[in-house]
């Protein structure tokens, strides 16, 4: 166990930074699933948007790289454009 004031500070600090993490990871992992796995282009493009944004806003903070986001948003573009 740590002794110092600052290294529990740390641990407290990194264990709240990790459960926030971890939430918008699956947060963003579950849109982009359900997004792949529409069917109807109309309701796919209207949700596109929204998930592009929480994208960027992963990549903005670091949870992803921005070049992550991008080949996400470019294969969800193209599972869109596949749609009848």
């Amino acid at each position: 166990m740590a002794n110092h004031k600052s290294s529990l500070k740390r641990i407290r600090q990194t264990e709240k930074r990790n459960l926030l993490n971890r939430y918008y990871g699956k947060n963003m992992r579950s849109a982009v699933r359900s997004l792949r796995a529409m069917k109807d282009k109309e309701q796919a493009l209207a949700k596109y948007p929204e998930v592009q944004k929480l994208l960027d806003r992963m990549a903005k903070r670091g949870l992803i790289h921005k070049n992550k986001a991008a080949n996400l948003k470019s294969g969800l573009c193209a599972s869109i454009a596949k749609l009848a």
